[in-house]
């Protein structure tokens, strides 16, 4: 094992917050957004975590008295996810490169913008993880009037309502969206009004009918299914339920994430389980909390699936689990000369930076472990963009 260069890496700590300066400026809107645990022990690939949900506060009276009421304890919960990611981005560097590219604009310049690509890489990487969410809301809407924000911010309030519906805290309730809403949102001359202090630096668009609304360049468009002329079969359906047997008609797929409508009721449900042969009469699983409306024997309404569109988010923050780690080491260590870690302090997120000396060149290495979770369906909604 080569031998260990203490603080080697500490000329580089200005260079990488400069580089991380760049990447926590990116759209990234769901790492703020969601419920994080990002510590800085190690944790293997594949291996499952434990993270701490807290419940919803609830409120009392004030009534006066000789001591204070006898309250306020909670039960904290907890969620179990896999750490299912290890990654990294290695940044390599010869003698000669070095000396000859210290003649003109100087490595540590372009080391900047490597370092700042190697993060942006991985921070790419945990927003589509996260992004790839959509698939376990609960409902959705489309837009208001041709497309998500097209004149104001009914679209907003239209989604709030079933996040409401569906029992969802009231706090820390968090949208984000594509940059065709963004771009939406900023045409509204009302913008500039709403838009308080140091909002926009702190990569929050606006804040609308008490959402913090974020913007993300990995919100997905997916593939849908191709179902055609289908219906559901004569079984009546109550409220709430999951399961939807189908008839044997129409043709095509439903898929896990189609945002399916049924005759007769405005709701747009998520699917969970799809079913690869509509023809044949099989099941569709919705998300809870299933049928808002019910379904009368014998009316075997038809099904649509929404068209291909962005799938913008809305949810409360601890319906979303984010955890981080960093990557695992073997007990005894292994070949790296040194090795730090830099939190950004806006996203939370946390690299590893190690540093290996080779033969007449230098290996850097930028790397995070990490695993997203769905906690709560019900708490997730989406907007259905065009």
């Amino acid at each position: 094992m080569a031998g260990s260069t203490p603080n080697t890496l500490t000329n580089l700590i200005p260079t990488l917050y400069e580089a991380l300066d760049v990447v926590s400026r990116e759209l990234v809107g769901m790492i703020p957004s969601v419920t994080r645990d990002s510590q800085l022990t190690r944790a293997a690939k594949n291996q499952v975590v434990y993270s701490p949900v807290a419940p919803a506060a609830t409120a009392g009276d004030i009534e006066p008295n000789v001591t204070p009421p006898d309250d306020g304890e909670q039960n904290i919960g907890n969620i179990s996810l896999t750490i299912s990611k290890a990654r990294r981005v290695p940044i390599r560097w010869q003698g000669e490169e070095s000396k000859g590219i210290n003649t003109g604009i100087g490595r540590s310049t372009i080391m900047r913008d490597q370092f700042a690509q190697g993060m942006r890489t991985l921070c790419n990487e945990v927003e589509s993880d996260l992004c790839g969410l959509y698939k376990y809301a609960s409902r959705g809407i489309a837009a208001n009037d041709t497309y998500l924000f097209k004149a104001d911010f009914a679209d907003s309030a239209n989604v709030l309502k079933i996040l409401l519906d569906n029992g969802a805290p009231a706090s820390e309730l968090k949208m984000v969206i594509g940059t065709t809403e963004g771009a939406a949102i900023r045409t509204q001359a009302k913008l500039s009004s709403v838009q308080g202090g140091d909002m926009l630096t702190q990569g929050t668009l606006i804040n609308s009918n008490g959402f913090m609304i974020r913007e993300s360049a990995q919100i997905k468009r997916p593939a849908i299914g191709t179902e055609a002329n289908g219906t559901l079969g004569t079984a009546a359906l109550a409220v709430g339920a999951t399961t939807l047997t189908l008839a044997s008609a129409g043709t095509g797929t439903v898929v896990a994430g189609d945002v399916i409508t049924i005759a007769g009721d405005t709701n747009k449900y998520v699917v969970v389980t799809g079913d690869a042969d509509i023809s044949g009469g099989g099941t569709v699983v919705i998300a809870e909390p299933g049928l808002r409306v019910a379904v009368a024997g014998n009316a075997s309404p038809a099904i649509a699936i929404e068209a291909i569109g962005n799938r913008n988010m809305a949810f409360a923050r601890s319906s979303i689990v984010l955890a981080t780690r960093m990557p695992a080491l073997p007990e005894e260590g292994d070949m790296a000369a040194d090795r730090t870690t830099i939190t950004d302090p806006r996203s939370g997120l946390s690299f590893e930076v190690a540093k290996y000396m080779q033969y007449r060149q230098v290996q850097y290495e930028i790397a995070l472990a990490w695993g997203v979770k769905a906690a709560k369906a019900e708490h997730i909604a989406l907007l259905c963009g065009a």
